[in-house]
């Protein structure tokens, strides 16, 4: 896999394109479909585009989630499941990925970033009624994976969904499912960034100066 090299106009708009995307992942997520096209822009190749993606953002879930615990917004006790359940279906649909021809993820990767966009564009804001449709248990068995599977394929929106499902089928306020979406984003970044370095599919100059946007 050939990793570009990269002109210094290049690294600046990559860092300010982190930057904007971690503050808006902080608040209420989707800052993948900022970094992604930003990436496929730089001329990175499609595979090394999500690795060297899920670098950067796991960079901001780690502050944002940091954040959250220092503030006692969450405690180890109440997530450390869900976060165990997001980590492995992440990590399934990382090694999953690799097996896909680049050539299709080229043509599929724009798609799916344009019906993520549009989708959150034009879906209406989940009504707080506090009913709870599904049991903790289920929401940790079968819809933390699923979603967190997504995270390791693709990854654009993964937070969003994270707390629409909160709020949706917990019955949590929106707040309380974004502060939960953080943290389970930072599981799934994390085990997809794993299956990415051990497969060398990461663009070390790019991913580290996006490092720094995303910490700020």
């Amino acid at each position: 896999m050939e990793i570009p090299e990269f002109t210094t106009q290049i690294l600046i708009f990559l860092f300010f394109t982190a930057l904007t995307a971690g503050f808006l992942d902080t608040l209420a997520g989707g800052g993948g479909l900022l970094t992604v096209p930003a990436l496929f822009l730089a001329g990175i190749p499609p595979l090394a585009v999500l690795g060297t993606n899920k670098l950067q953002s796991s960079m901001g879930t780690a502050t944002a989630t940091l954040m959250m615990f220092k503030n006692k917004k969450v405690t180890w006790k109440e997530i450390r499941g869900l976060m165990l359940f997001a980590f492995l279906g992440s990590a399934t649909g990382a090694w999953m990925v690799q097996f896909i021809n680049t050539d299709m993820l080229s043509f599929v990767i724009p798609i799916v970033l344009l019906v993520i966009a549009l989708y959150f564009l034009i879906s209406p804001t989940p009504k707080e009624d506090g009913e709870e449709k599904i049991s903790h248990t289920k929401f940790r068995n079968f819809v933390v994976p699923l979603i967190g599977s997504y995270d390791g394929i693709f990854g654009p929106g993964t937070g969003s969904f994270f707390a629409l499902a909160g709020v949706s089928l917990r019955g949590k306020d929106l707040i309380s499912a974004t502060i939960l979406a953080k943290t389970l984003n930072f599981a799934t970044n994390t085990a997809a960034l794993t299956v990415f370095l051990l497969t060398g599919k990461i663009a070390w100059v790019a991913g580290l100066t996006m490092i720094v946007g995303q910490g700020i």
